[in-house]
């Protein structure tokens, strides 16, 4: 019989993640606290945006805190060679509205690369 050890991230009674190890358990404890407090100051920002964009916008800031954290130190995009997978976003994914018809202006999508 083996005896496995397991660190369970645990929030508001609902289990977010288990891990191998404590080091990785206490880094997603971390991240989840950090994008929670982001989220709370996106509430606040001139931009509205709709219910549950706020919370997956603040995930995503803090799984690539070091990426802004880098920016925002420098004032300059990181290689974009060396961009995580999570910073793709799949063209599928985004809805362009016709800007003629509503009068804004639409966002262009990214181009998507395919890693080597």
């Amino acid at each position: 019989m083996a005896v496995e050890i397991k660190y369970v991230v645990v929030r508001e009674g609902q289990e977010k993640m288990s891990f191998a190890s404590k080091k990785d358990a206490d880094a997603y404890d971390k991240m989840l606290d950090l994008a929670e407090v982001l989220s709370e100051w996106l509430i606040h920002s001139p931009v509205a945006l709709e219910e549950g964009q706020n919370d997956v916008l603040a995930m995503w800031m803090a799984e690539n805190k070091d990426v802004l954290s880098s920016v925002l130190k420098s004032g300059k995009l990181p290689d974009l060679e060396s961009a995580t997978v999570s910073d793709e976003i799949a063209v599928d994914d985004v809805v362009i509205e016709d800007p003629i018809s509503d009068g804004k202006v639409a966002e262009h999508p990214r181009k998507r690369t395919k890693a080597a």
